[in-house]
C-alpha cells in the first residue's frame, strides 16, 4: 500500500536531509551576499575618505560635506519599500543583479562630480539605486532559511560590512594614492571600486536563484524538506495574525514604529562613526591615507568579533531583547566616553562602542522578522530599514553642521550615546504579550 507522507511529516522524520539542505544554503548564499555586501558598503561610505579631498578640489566644506554624504538615506527611504514590493514581483535574482549593477554604474559616476550640486545630486541617484538591497536580503532569508538559522546567517552576512570597514581604509587609501589619466586619486577611487561592483553583478546572476524550488544544486528530498518547514514556519506566524492582515493594519501596530525608532538609534551610531572616524585619525597624527585606512579597520575588525560572541549568547541564552539592550549600552557608553579625551582615548573608546553598535545591528533584526506576518513581510522589513536608515542622513548631516558652526563634534557624540540608551529601554516594549 502507497500512502503519501506529508512534506512537513517527511522534514520532521529526516532531520538530517533538512540539515543537509540548510547547510547547502548557507555555503551556496551566504558567501555571495557577503561579498555583495561588502562592494554595496564600501561604494556608500568610501567618501569618508575623500572628505579632505572634496574640500581641497571642489570646496565642498563640513557642512556640505555632510548634507551629501546623508542625502543618500533620503533616497533610500524613499524608495526602499517599492524596490522590496518590485523584488516580489520579479524575483531575487533579477532585482538584486539590477540593484547592485545600478549602484556599481552611479558610483563609477561619482568620480565626475563637480561641485556641491552634483555631489548632492549624485549621492542622492546612489541611494535611489542601492535601496531594496538590504531588506532585499533580509527577506530572502526569510524564503531559503528556518527560523533557527536566519539569526546567525544574519550575523554572518552583516559581518559583510564589517569587513568592508575593515577593507574600505587600507583599499581606499591606496588608491588614493594613484595619480594620472588626467584622474586625481579621489577620481580614481570611485571609479575602480564603482566598477568592481559592475562587474560583481554579473556574477550574482549566474549564482542566485530567486526560490528554493529553482535550485538545481538542492536534491528533490532537500527542496522538499526545506519547503515543508518554512511554509510550516509562515502559517504558523501568520496564524496569529488577523485574516485581513494589510500593510495599513500593520503599520497601526505600536511596535513597528518601536521597531523603526530603535533601528533609528542603531544606524544613528554606525553611520556617525562611518563618516567621521577618518576625521577622528587624522588629529592623532601625521598619518599617510593608507595609514589612516589601517587605523579605520580596528574598530572594525572588534565589531566583527562582537557581532558572533553576542550571537552565540543569544542563542544560548534565548532573551533577544536583552542581548540587544546590553549591545546598545556598551556602544553608548563607549560613544560617551570618545568625548572626555584627547584624539587618542576618543579612537580608543570608539574602539569599545564598536563591541556594541554592530552587535546591536545583527542582533536586532530576528526580532521584527519573527513578529511580521509572512504575507507582507517584505514591505515592513523594508519600511523599518528605509526608516531606520535616517539615521545615516541625521548623524552625518548634524556632524557636519556642528564641526562647520563650533568646530567641534562633542554635542553629536553626546546624541548618539542618549538615542542608544533610549533605544535600550524601549527594545523591552517589543516582546510579545502571553
Amino acid at each position: 500500500m502507497n500512502t503519501a507522507i506529508p512534506a512537513a511529516a517527511q522534514a520532521a522524520a529526516a532531520p538530517t536531509v533538512l540539515d543537509g539542505a540548510v547547510e547547502k544554503v548557507k555555503w551556496r548564499i551566504l558567501p555571495l551576499f557577503v561579498v555583495m555586501f561588502i562592494a554595496n558598503y564600501i561604494d556608500r561610505v568610501n567618501i569618508g575618505f575623500v572628505r579632505a579631498h572634496l574640500e581641497k578640489d571642489l570646496g565642498i566644506g563640513a557642512a556640505a560635506f555632510g548634507f551629501g554624504a546623508g542625502v543618500f538615506f533620503l533616497a533610500y527611504a524613499l524608495f526602499e519599500v517599492p524596490s522590496n514590493i518590485l523584488q516580489q514581483r520579479f524575483g531575487a535574482k533579477a532585482w538584486l543583479t539590477r540593484i547592485m549593477g545600478s549602484w556599481g554604474v552611479v558610483a563609477t559616476g561619482m568620480a565626475f562630480v563637480q561641485g556641491e550640486t552634483s555631489f548632492y545630486i549624485m549621492r542622492f541617484l546612489l541611494g535611489v539605486a542601492e535601496a531594496g538591497f538590504f531588506p532585499g536580503v533580509v527577506y530572502y532569508f526569510t524564503q531559503w532559511l528556518p527560523n533557527r538559522e536566519r539569526g546567525k546567517a544574519m550575523a554572518i552576512f552583516l559581518s559583510g560590512s564589517a569587513l568592508a570597514s575593515i577593507l574600505s581604509g587600507p583599499l581606499s587609501g591606496g588608491l588614493l594614492q594613484i595619480e594620472g589619466g588626467g584622474f586625481h586619486g579621489w577620481q580614481w577611487m570611485f571609479i575602480i571600486e564603482g566598477l568592481a561592483s559592475v562587474v560583481l553583478c554579473f556574477i550574482v546572476w549566474f549564482c542566485l536563484d530567486s526560490h528554493p524550488r529553482d535550485a538545481k544544486w538542492l536534491s528533490e528530498a532537500e527542496r522538499d524538506a526545506l519547503a515543508a518547514v518554512i511554509d510550516a514556519e509562515k502559517k504558523e506566524r501568520d496564524a496569529s495574525k488577523p485574516k485581513n492582515a494589510s500593510m495599513l493594519s500593520l503599520l497601526k501596530d505600536g511596535r513597528i514604529a518601536l521597531f523603526c525608532f530603535i533601528y533609528f538609534a542603531i544606524q544613528l551610531t554606525i553611520y556617525g562613526t562611518t563618516f567621521w572616524l577618518p576625521s577622528i585619525i587624522k588629529k592623532m597624527g601625521h598619518f599617510s591615507e593608507f595609514q589612516v585606512g589601517l587605523f579605520n579597520s580596528i574598530p572594525w575588525i572588534i565589531s566583527i568579533a562582537a557581532m558572533y560572541m553576542f550571537a552565540a549568547l543569544a542563542q544560548r541564552y534565548r532573551n533577544q531583547q536583552a542581548w540587544v539592550a546590553v549591545a546598545l549600552i556598551v556602544a553608548a557608553c563607549g560613544m560617551f566616553a570618545s568625548t572626555t579625551g584627547g584624539p587618542v582615548f576618543a579612537f580608543v573608546a570608539i574602539c569599545f562602542a564598536g563591541l556594541g553598535f554592530k552587535a546591536a545591528s545583527s542582533l536586532f533584526w530576528p526580532i521584527p522578522q519573527g513578529y511580521l506576518d509572512s504575507r507582507i513581510a517584505a514591505g515592513v522589513i523594508a519600511l523599518i530599514n528605509s526608516l531606520g536608515n535616517l539615521g545615516g542622513f541625521v548623524a552625518p548631516a548634524t556632524f557636519g553642521y556642528l564641526e562647520q558652526k563650533t568646530g567641534s563634534i562633542q554635542g553629536g557624540l553626546y546624541a548618539l550615546s542618549a538615542a542608544s540608551v533610549l533605544a535600550a529601554g524601549l527594545v523591552f516594549l517589543t516582546r510579545r504579550k502571553s
